[in-house]
């Protein structure tokens, strides 16, 4: 292993463990409670210690991890992504009716998924359980480490057009194969839980493709791996966090990455929710500060992963604004403000990367192509703060298995690790410094 792919060798194991939310937030979790800091409850009332790390989650499925600053507070510098991939979901009645004596798992798609890529690959199921504990309502991680499912194509000459263009039905083709008659598959989960079937009250289940990620290429430049959208960059913003150095100048560096932004951030756990704003209220008064004070000098990053210009249709990106594989972070920009980029949030940004020495590029889409929506804009509804929306590029976005380039990765690392240890100042309206 080279020591430029050490840092990529990390990510995959990262993504290999996240295989739902859950799972990447106690992947993070771990991460944080190694580097010293402590759990908060949203249920108590937080006292803190100067100097010290601490971290919130909700729904166990968003997360959110800060340091308590020396001296008085001067603002936030916080770097937000998500966890949730898309997959499909588990229904309640987990299997449907025989067919041929062969089992199907019942399943629904979970964000916008390219269906194709699905088929023919080892699957299994992971997610949490809420079961009965003496009477108690208790939430418990599961994950079926084994190859479980798959949902196998229908070959070619039964389809004799299959390669002319396919129109996938969710409720038909794309329900998984998982066993014969008699067959139960939360006997199976609630021994990979190590709890009795019967202590079982309620899942969320997901499916999640057991493919090991790999790196490739003649330069080994290039890695693919399921979910690298966004757990790219939930590992990529975590590692700048715990790798800066602790600010001396009251600035409080904030690290969080919500659950369900590929279904619109709509829930008590997503961006759209007040997880951000509620402890940004709580850190800042508990502090001795008002919060509304620190808004103007304080800074989001929205990380989100960008689309790379395709090498095979290049004419799917705009022609002067498309991001390449291995030349930098991507700042993105939408004249539908779908990303929260402006003038402002850019030059401080473009300022970071290059005190960084990290590389970075741009990106807009095509004029008739319109975008997806991330997380800035939804964030900044409720945290009136500068955001600018970036992401690393990548290929096949919402694949079942998806590509990156391995210097990207590592540009990230080194531009977060500069801004958790940087301080924006707003002097006036319109008048910015970093320090």
């Amino acid at each position: 292993m080279t020591k430029r792919e050490e840092p990529i060798t990390s990510l995959l194991t990262f993504i290999s463990e996240g295989v739902t939310p859950f799972h990447a937030v106690a992947a993070c979790e771990k991460l944080l409670t190694d580097a010293g800091f402590s759990p908060l409850f949203e249920g108590e009332e937080w006292k803190l210690e100067a100097g010290k790390g601490y971290y919130v989650t909700r729904n166990r499925s968003s997360i959110l991890a800060f340091r308590a600053p020396k001296g008085e507070l001067g603002g936030f510098m916080i770097a937000a992504s998500h966890t949730d991939s898309p997959t499909f979901r588990v229904k309640h009645e987990p299997t449907s009716p025989l067919q041929g004596g062969l089992l199907r798992l019942n399943v629904e798609g979970y964000g916008g998924m390219l269906y194709s890529t699905w088929f023919d690959r080892p699957l299994s199921v992971a997610g949490r359980l809420t079961v009965n504990e003496n009477g108690a309502i208790r939430t418990k991680l599961v994950k079926v480490d084994r190859d479980l499912l798959i949902i196998p194509s229908v070959a070619i000459h039964l389809n004799r057009k299959a390669n002319e263009g396919v129109a996938y039905n969710p409720a038909i083709d794309l329900q998984p194969l998982v066993g014969s008659e008699g067959g139960d598959l939360l006997a199976v989960v609630a021994e990979a839980a190590g709890v009795s079937r019967d202590a079982i009250l309620s899942f969320d289940l997901s499916l999640y493709d057991r493919t090991p990620g790999w790196i490739f290429g003649l330069a080994s430049e290039f890695f693919s791996s399921p979910r690298i959208d966004d757990l790219e960059c939930v590992s990529g913003t975590l590692a700048g966090f715990l790798s800066a150095k602790t600010p001396k100048n009251g600035t409080v560096p904030v690290f969080c990455a919500f659950d369900n932004e590929e279904t619109g951030s709509s829930t008590r756990q997503g961006a759209d929710s007040d997880f951000l704003s509620s402890c940004f209220s709580r850190i800042a008064r508990a502090m001795g500060k008002e919060p509304e004070t620190l808004y103007p000098s304080s800074f989001l990053v929205s990380a989100d992963n960008a689309h790379a210009r395709h090498p095979n249709h290049p004419e799917l990106s705009d022609p002067a604004n498309a991001p390449d594989l291995n030349r930098g972070i991507v700042i993105k920009h939408a004249a539908s403000q779908k990303y929260a980029t402006d003038a402002v949030s850019d030059a401080i940004f473009s300022q970071i990367c290059r005190l960084s020495g990290a590389p970075f590029q741009h990106f807009h889409n095509r004029s008739d192509i319109p975008g997806g929506s991330t997380l800035g804009n939804i964030s900044t509804a409720h945290l009136p703060v500068n955001s600018v929306d970036v992401g690393l590029p990548q290929l096949a976005m919402h694949s079942a298995c998806e590509t990156a380039g391995v210097n990207d990765y590592a540009a990230l690392i080194t531009c977060m690790t500069r801004f958790f240890s940087s301080k924006v100042v707003c002097d006036a309206d319109g008048s910015y410094r970093v320090e």
